[in-house]
C-alpha cells in the first residue's frame, strides 16, 4: 500500500514554516521541516519527497544554490521544486528560479489556496509513480518465478500455471486501476499551463504503456520470442481472459497514441 507523500518545507523563518504547515495540513501528507538549505539536503540524502517548497532568501546557502544542489543529485534531481520569495522581484529573479530547475516561482504574500492547488497536484503525480513502481515490482516477481511456456517443471506445471494466470489477472487489474487514475489526471491537468506537470504525467502514461505491453506479453500461450501484439492474437476462443486483455490492450493503444 502507498504511504503519505513526504513534503519539505524550506525556510530559515519558522513563522514561515508554520505556515506553511497551516495550508497544507488539510492534504493529509507527511510535512517535513528543514530550516536551511544545508538541513533541506541532509533530510534528501534518506528521505524520497513528492515536492519541496523552497525560500529563495536564506543566510548562508539560498534557495538559488540549494536548488542546484539538489539537482546535481542523481537522487533527487526529479523532485519538483517551488520557489517562495518575498523580495520584490523582476524578470532576471523569475528566470534563475526556473534556470534552477524550479516548477514554479511564487511571491509572497500567496493565496494559499493557490499553493495548496498546485502542490495537491505533484503529490498526485508522486502517488501514480509509486503505483506504478509497484506493479513494476510484482511484473519482476512473475518474470522471476514464473515457468516458461511448454518448459519441464517436473510434473508442478499443471499448479504453477493457474496461480500464474491468477497473478497476472491480478496484476493486470491493479495496472488498469493505475492506467484509468492516470488518463483521469491528464484530463484535469489539460486544463492548467503547467507545463512540467504536464510533462511528468506524459512521462507516467509513457511508463504505463510499456508495463502494459510488456505484462500482455507473459499472458498464457504467447511466445516468448514475439511481440506483445502477436500474442493477443494467437488466442482466438480464448474467452472472457480474452476480453478483459482486449479491454486492456485498448488503453495501451490510446496511451501510444497520445506519445506521438
Amino acid at each position: 500500500m502507498v504511504q503519505k507523500a513526504k513534503i519539505l518545507l524550506v525556510d530559515d523563518r519558522p513563522e514561515n514554516l508554520l505556515a506553511l504547515e497551516a495550508i497544507l495540513s488539510a492534504l493529509d501528507q507527511t510535512l517535513v521541516r528543514a530550516s536551511s538549505g544545508e538541513e533541506a539536503l541532509k533530510a534528501l540524502l534518506t528521505d524520497d519527497f513528492a515536492v519541496i517548497l523552497l525560500d529563495v532568501q536564506m543566510p548562508g546557502m539560498d534557495g538559488f544554490e540549494t536548488a542546484a544542489h539538489i539537482k546535481r543529485r542523481e537522487r533527487t534531481r526529479d523532485i519538483p521544486i517551488i520557489f517562495l520569495t518575498a523580495i520584490n522581484h523582476g524578470p532576471h529573479h523569475t528566470f534563475r528560479g526556473y534556470a534552477a530547475g524550479a516548477v514554479d516561482y511564487i511571491s509572497k504574500p500567496f493565496d494559499p489556496w493557490v499553493l495548496r492547488a498546485k502542490v495537491s497536484v505533484f503529490v498526485d503525480l508522486y502517488m501514480k509513480n509509486c503505483q506504478l513502481r509497484e506493479q513494476a515490482a510484482l511484473l519482476r516477481l512473475q518474470l522471476e518465478q514464473g515457468v516458461p511456456s511448454g518448459a519441464p517443471s517436473n510434473g508442478s506445471s499443471g499448479s504453477s500455471r493457474p496461480e500464474s494466470a491468477g497473478l497476472l489477472a491480478e496484476l493486470s487489474a491493479r495496472l488498469a486501476a493505475v492506467e484509468e487514475q492516470a488518463e483521469a489526471l491528464s484530463k484535469q491537468l489539460g486544463d492548467t499551463a503547467d507545463g512540467a506537470a504536464v510533462a511528468t504525467a506524459a512521462h507516467l502514461e509513457r511508463k504505463l504503456t510499456g508495463l502494459r505491453r510488456a505484462l500482455d506479453a507473459l499472458e498464457p500461450g504467447t511466445s516468448a520470442g514475439n511481440p506483445a501484439g502477436n500474442g493477443q492474437g494467437s488466442q482466438p476462443g480464448s474467452g472472457p481472459a480474452s476480453g478483459s486483455r482486449s479491454g486492456s490492450g485498448s488503453a495501451s493503444g490510446d496511451g501510444s497514441g497520445r506519445q506521438d
